[in-house]
């Protein structure tokens, strides 16, 4: 978890190598931009927590597509 932390900058498109990821904790940073659609590659995501961050834009279709996720928080950001 990366908590809290004053983590600040973007998510990379290169989070969609990392296949074997199952829980992904940004919560209360400063992580802007947007949700890369590689995040969709992430088939063993569980929980994708990202609330209270300044990540903008809409939620990509892929996510729709991480069959093992249970925890999507994208609370308190500028998501359409």
């Amino acid at each position: 978890w990366i908590y809290e932390s004053n983590v600040h900058g973007t998510i990379p498109s290169e989070i969609g190598k990392l296949s074997q990821l199952e829980e992904f904790y940004l919560s209360y940073n400063s992580i802007y931009g947007t949700l890369p659609t590689e995040v969709g590659n992430l088939s063993m995501l569980q929980s994708l927590v990202l609330n209270n961050n300044k990540i903008e834009g809409t939620v990509p279709s892929e996510v729709g597509m991480l069959s093992q996720l249970q925890d999507l928080w994208l609370d308190d950001n500028n998501i359409e």
